[in-house]
């Protein structure tokens, strides 16, 4: 595949940018596949932290501003995850527009939860501009997709059991999904998912009418749940332990039968 690079393309700037920091997902290797929004977030930055797995020449777009290698290459030096986290929050104090440039999608398996959670600590705005992910670039360079309608409805993201030293609660997000609510959250609880697992549902994810919900896979499987949708629009459902704070934060999506049933009782 021909790339283009990066002083052939000029990124336009966006209008109204808002200081914080910025996680930007570099994408898997070549400079032309960062995202359009992260290539022009880059440009505006005013430093960069950026991974030693990315291509070098999408830097070119940050003409002044100041970059720094925080490393993350297997078998060589690199900046501690800790050392990583605090020098965002001590830059966020310094300068306007912080970006973490992240190899791949920055919420693959790039460590992106403790980042997110020293920026939320320190009261930090911040922003997360997801990246193409190498499973799907390699997926795109061999010319097989890895879900087919007749071979295979499930693609799994791992990487190797003995790296995680806590038990691994698996996360399951579902395409498509939007009429067969009950039917998803009845598969996992059967698969052995507890009925308090956290269900997060969003809906037109990424344009003007996206909405976000909350519940657990006990309020999913016994709830009137097709009202609370715009008609026709895609929602995905994302579900694992993974979610358990968006309970607290996201708008309740929907009551358990029991509550339901109090409801009528009471009316």
């Amino acid at each position: 595949m021909e790339q283009i690079a990066p002083l052939r393309v000029k990124a336009l700037k966006l209008d109204g940018l808002v200081s914080g920091v910025y996680l930007i997902g570099a994408g898997p290797g070549a400079a032309d596949l960062i995202t359009v929004r992260g290539s022009r977030i880059l440009a505006q930055a005013d430093i960069v932290f950026y991974d030693a797995l990315i291509d070098l020449s999408m830097l070119d777009w940050c003409s002044s501003t100041k970059l720094v290698q925080v490393g993350k290459r297997c078998g060589s030096h690199s900046s501690s995850q800790h050392f990583i986290n605090k020098q965002l929050v001590d830059a966020a104090s310094k300068y306007s527009i912080v970006v973490r440039l992240k190899g791949g999608d920055p919420l693959i398996f790039g460590r992106a939860q403790e980042e997110i959670d020293a920026l939320e600590k320190s009261n930090i705005p911040y922003e997360i501009v997801p990246g193409i992910t190498t499973a799907l670039a390699a997926s795109a360079e061999l010319k097989q997709p890895p879900t087919t309608r007749e071979l295979s409805r499930t693609l799994t993201l791992t990487t190797l059991p003995g790296r995680c030293a806590h038990e691994d609660h698996k996360t399951a997000i579902y395409y498509m999904a939007r009429d067969q609510l009950s039917e998803v959250a009845t598969a996992l609880i059967t698969q052995g998912y507890s009925a308090d697992t956290p269900v997060c549902l969003m809906e037109s994810v990424s344009l003007p009418a996206q909405r976000s919900f909350a519940c657990t896979l006990e309020q999913l499987r016994f709830g009137d749940v097709h009202h609370h949708f715009l008609d026709k629009q895609p929602v995905v459902v994302m579900v694992g332990e993974v979610y358990r704070k968006k309970l607290q934060t996201l708008f309740p999506f929907i009551e358990s039968q029991n509550h339901l049933n109090l409801l009528q009782k009471a009316s």
